[in-house]
């Protein structure tokens, strides 16, 4: 379809090939080229934050965090209803226990007010999830932790550039994980980064995720790790695209006004808000929900949109209706009305840096089409 507009399509025309080929020239393409070093030094300075921790992908760095703090057996981590499934495997996978929130309607983050009643003698953690364009309300989280003596796993991965109270995402808390997925303000392709400032969490999470290797006994190990290192090539493509994070994120908010512009005379449609009291939306994705009056849902307008050529993607699937989960035994009996109405009703449309202005308003054009009932 030549004229398909795609959910996602990354800016690469900076010093991406340069340094890709400065790669290539010097042989440097494994995880122990140098451009990890600088990439890992210029986004740990940017979240200001001590030590920078790069991997191969968001979910390894979940994985790490998890296990770098010592979450297993017995232990619950409170976590959002409404997110990816990777902060929930990390949970599962250590053997901890995950404890359900649902979602705010207005932010569409994890709803800070019900942490609190989910906190029992067996929590030991919140993980935060800022999710598509807003932070979460961290104030209240992070006062519940210091009140409970509770970690903070702070998952920033779509909030590149984007700020809670004038402080930057992935500054709070025990340790912050970033992913660099290609629809990510900042990509690597693959990849990922844990940032945290405690100099022995931090070479704990270099231990995990090169193996565990020891300095003195390389081949002999006190502990499981995994192979979650991040590649000199990536990591070129890393400190390219961070050189251009500023203006990432100006065409990110530029493409939220021109369609909420669009949209705010067309009927059926939630849209997120431009800001909140803590923070500008930064759009990490363009977002809507259908209204209860629409007579159809997510899935049927992902079709017809798909018909006229325009890429979307659903939202989140609540973390109590997985398969995967419920045949585990979790969350018996567990409602989460928001999660579940977000999941049925939310989708998100072209929303890549690359996307053009004539883009944004064929989308809009075919978006009013569908809810028009055209075909």
């Amino acid at each position: 379809m030549n004229n398909f507009i795609p959910v996602n399509e990354p800016l690469l025309d900076g010093n991406e090939k340069k340094y890709l080929l400065e790669c290539i020239d010097s042989g440097w393409i494994s995880s122990e080229g140098p451009f990890v070093n600088v990439f890992e030094d210029r986004f740990s300075k940017l979240v200001e934050r001590q030590f920078g921790i790069a991997v191969s992908n968001g979910s390894g760095a979940l994985d790490i965090a998890v296990t770098a703090l010592k979450l297993g057996v017995g232990d619950e981590v409170i976590v959002p209803a409404f997110t990816i499934i990777s902060c929930v495997n990390a949970i599962v996978r250590a053997g901890a226990t995950p404890v359900l929130v649902d979602t705010d309607p207005f932010t569409w983050n994890m709803n800070v007010s019900q942490v609190a009643d989910r906190i029992s003698a067996r929590t030991k953690a919140i993980m935060v999830v800022h999710i598509y364009g807003f932070p979460v309300d961290m104030d209240p989280i992070m006062e519940l932790a210091r009140k409970h003596d509770l970690k903070v796993i702070e998952d920033a991965a779509e909030m590149h550039g984007q700020t809670y109270k004038q402080r930057p995402c992935g500054s709070f808390g025990d340790i912050s994980t970033f992913s660099f997925y290609p629809n990510k303000h900042v990509t690597t392709g693959e990849g990922g980064m844990l940032v945290c400032n405690d100099p022995e969490l931090a070479e704990r999470c270099k231990g995990l995720r090169n193996l565990c290797f020891q300095p003195a006994r390389r081949f002999v190990h006190e502990e499981m790790g995994w192979n979650y290192r991040m590649t000199n090539l990536q990591a070129a493509l890393g400190v390219a695209q961070l050189e251009r994070l500023p203006e990432f994120v100006a065409r990110k908010r530029a493409m939220g006004k021109k369609y909420t512009e669009l949209f705010a005379m067309v009927d059926g449609l939630e849209l997120m808000p431009t800001k909140t009291t803590y923070a500008e939306n930064i759009y990490w994705v363009y977002g809507i929900i259908l209204k209860d009056n629409v007579p159809f849902d997510a899935k049927e307008a992902i079709r017809r949109l798909g018909e006229k050529g325009i890429g979307t993607r659903p939202f989140f699937w609540p973390m109590h209706e997985q398969p995967v989960f419920q045949r585990m035994g979790l969350f018996a009996g567990e409602k989460y009305p928001v999660s579940e109405r977000f999941a049925r009703r939310g989708f998100y449309l072209p929303s890549g840096l690359a996307i053009t202005e004539e883009q944004i308003s064929t989308v809009a054009e075919e978006m009013q089409n569908v809810l028009g009932g055209e075909r």
